[in-house]
């Protein structure tokens, strides 16, 4: 019997539900943002989040954004009769089913950034699976300008998973290792995922540690995203969204680069877009609500 090969680029989904609140009553809207690589669903109650699940994007989109949203009803016993508007975003946004509307993530995310860090957030990155998008928005979540790199997957969630299996650790401990170094080793050169993971495995070759490879590759995406993030300008508060917004190896770089601190926040940095979106339901429903009275 062949041994099971662990997956180190698997990261740990979530599902959280605020078991103060009763949906009974109060209109519920729900944003479902379907990723090349992780879907999340959040599903809010007059405008303030109640709960949400984050999961591994499949093979099917309208399969992704159904469990996803799933995971949040059975926890909380909701039917999806029970949501009065649901908006679909992200890569596959068109594919959610179920659905009423379909956003671009880059106003999501910006929406859902505004809500999670508050209205003084006027900078913000999102990394997500196979993209990163630099945005400034105003003091309402409203976008203003956007730039947008998908040309490689290097400096995404993709190329971290990419390293974590090329140097089997779990992906959730490459932040705290990438710091585990005597000295920080330059940044790997190569902007290809593809030849990023090659000159990897010459560093390994070469006598390198681990952990310094982990440096050279987190150096290297920092360095990546702050390029782009520099061509937006950083003004006001400056906030991550998306899964590598959890890599403090990432994280802290980019910080010491751009001479600023990423407001934190304490909800899950990769239901930004999900958020932004169920947050437009509920506007949507609301002006309805309002041309009919």
């Amino acid at each position: 019997m062949t041994e099971e090969r662990p997956e180190y680029w698997r990261w740990d989904e979530s599902c959280w539900l605020d078991e103060t609140r009763d949906w009974r009553g109060g209109i519920v809207t729900a944003g479902v943002d379907v990723g090349s690589v992780s879907s999340q669903a959040v599903v809010c109650v007059d405008g303030g989040i109640y709960g949400y699940n984050s999961v591994r994007t499949g093979n099917s989109s309208p399969d992704s954004a159904q469990r996803a949203l799933a995971g949040v009803l059975e926890k909380s016993g909701l039917q999806l009769s029970d949501i009065r508007h649901v908006v679909g975003t992200g890569y596959g946004r068109v594919n959610v089913p179920f659905a009423h509307k379909a956003l671009t993530e880059i106003a999501c995310h910006a929406r859902g950034a505004n809500y999670m860090a508050g209205p003084s957030v006027r900078t913000i990155l999102d990394m997500g699976g196979q993209d990163c998008k630099a945005i400034r928005c105003d003091e309402r979540g409203k976008v203003t300008q956007f730039l947008m790199n998908d040309k490689c997957a290097a400096g995404t969630g993709r190329g971290m998973e990419v390293i974590a299996d090329l140097m089997q650790i779990q992906i959730g401990e490459l932040g705290a290792r990438s710091f585990d170094v005597d000295e920080e080793p330059p940044a790997v050169s190569s902007i290809c995922v593809v030849f990023a993971k090659s000159e990897a495995l010459g560093m390994l070759k070469a006598g390198y540690t681990k952990n310094k490879v982990i440096a050279a590759y987190c150096q290297a995406m920092a360095e990546r995203v702050v390029a782009l993030i520099e061509r937006v300008g950083v003004e006001g508060d400056f906030f991550i969204t998306g899964g590598i917004a959890k890599n403090s190896g990432v994280v802290k770089r980019i910080e010491r680069l751009l001479g600023v601190t990423a407001v934190a926040s304490r909800f899950d940095s990769q239901i930004a877009g999900a958020l932004g979106a169920a947050l437009f339901a509920h506007t949507l429903v609301m002006k309805q609500a309002a041309k009919a009275g």
